[in-house]
């Protein structure tokens, strides 16, 4: 099993969390838990796959969470490497749990002793005794979501190896049985309802190459307000800021984002730095109306560092990016490595959902009475943002 060396560092954080991931391009196998024997399978599934897994695309293994709660904010860390090796497996999903079935020809097992099960809550490890060593046939440190270990089953059938991971989140539909680009573009799909995504950051570059990964990924529309406004002024936005200033052209794309703001199923590139609305704190009415994605390159060489700046990002509040539901901190950039920034996007927007189901609900309720600006705390139909009229409790 060969592993890849260190190549970008991601550390993202959401409104009600905060989440630095780290990776590397990509590790896949799976398990071991204590050995435990049983007879009894999953009666029920309700969709299935066969995968095999491969290298060739990039995938976090490993998740760690820690609350802070001084800023009610949730901390992810995320790890991930590359293995060169190709495990078959039939996976299906079930109600309350996931059953993942493994074939064992061809590895001479004699007994159901020679098999180790290890689960964790995100993570699985397989391995059979074989002539006088262990091998292993999974490994994987980042399942698609968590499970409840204690009560994992696994057994023989024929020469299939059976296991049965109970889910945390019962009525979560798991796509796959690890955390990948494709198994996450298949169920963020479904947790977003159909919500937009905008993308905002320093860089206008970046912000469009995330921007289409994620539109080809979820089946979105992507669009992009720089190009937008320079088919409508037919000018180029550099051209417009020295003829007109920056503000102006804030301004013309805080309009844009005004006409996107009910628009479903896309992903929008936003203009990047000083010259564009989302730098600009009195402009974000209307980007709350989908889920904002904050690309940050950092200066943090180490994990802790990523942490420290994490914190000061979300308890300075000095830019107006921080006002982002999702804030992706990137330790260099790599065109070649948009993808994985876009995966670590939508692991961030997964635990950002599955922390408040309600998130693409409320926001759909947000665009229904007008964007007036009134995000998070959504006030009741009448109030006025400019005169602050309906004094009636937020609706939660």
């Amino acid at each position: 099993m060969t592993t890849s060396t260190s190549t970008t560092t991601l550390c993202c954080f959401t409104a009600n969390s905060i989440k630095t991931s780290e990776f590397w391009p990509q590790k896949t196998s799976l398990s071991i838990s204590k050995p435990n024997h049983s007879s009894s399978s999953s009666s029920s599934s309700s969709s299935s796959s066969i995968t095999s897994l491969s290298s060739s695309i990039p995938r976090f293994s490993s998740i760690h969470f820690d609350i802070f709660n001084k800023l009610n904010r949730l901390l992810c860390k995320c790890t991930s490497t590359i293995s060169t090796s190709t495990t078959h497996y039939e996976f299906l999903d079930g109600p309350t749990e996931v059953e993942l079935r493994l074939e064992l020809g061809g590895h001479d097992i004699q007994s159901a002793r020679d098999i180790f099960v290890d689960a964790e809550e995100s993570s699985l490890t397989i391995r059979v005794q074989h002539s006088g060593s262990l091998k292993t046939l999974m490994e994987t440190t980042c399942l698609y979501e968590k499970i409840k270990p204690a009560e994992t089953i696994w057994y023989m059938d024929d020469d299939q190896l059976v296991v049965n991971l109970k889910k945390q989140y019962p009525d979560l539909k798991w796509p796959d049985i690890i955390e990948s680009w494709e198994s996450l573009t298949v169920g963020v799909m479904q947790l977003l309802k159909g919500t937009s995504i905008y993308l905002v950051g320093d860089s206008s570059e970046i912000n469009e190459k995330i921007a289409r990964e994620l539109a080809v990924g979820l089946g979105y529309t992507p669009l992009n307000t720089k190009e937008l406004l320079e088919m409508y002024a037919k000018q180029t936005i550099d051209s417009w800021v020295i003829a007109e200033g920056s503000e102006s052209v804030a301004k013309a794309e805080s309009a844009i984002l005004e006409s996107l703001s009910s628009h479903v199923r896309t992903v929008i590139t936003t203009i990047g730095g000083q010259h564009g609305a989302a730098g600009r704190s009195d402009q974000w009415r209307h980007l709350y109306a989908g889920f904002t994605v904050w690309l940050s390159q950092s200066e943090a060489t180490d994990e802790d560092s990523a942490k420290e700046e994490a914190r000061r990002t979300v308890q300075d509040g000095n830019q107006a990016y921080s006002n982002a539901d999702v804030i992706v901190k990137l330790g260099g950039w790599d065109p070649d490595y948009a993808k994985s920034v876009a995966q670590a996007s939508l692991s961030a927007l997964k635990q950002l959902i599955l922390s408040d189901k309600k998130l693409p609900g409320k926001k759909s309720l947000y665009i229904r009475l007008g964007c007036r600006g009134d995000w998070p705390n959504i006030k009741p139909p009448g109030w006025d943002p400019s005169t602050g009229g309906d004094i009636s409790p937020p609706i939660s």
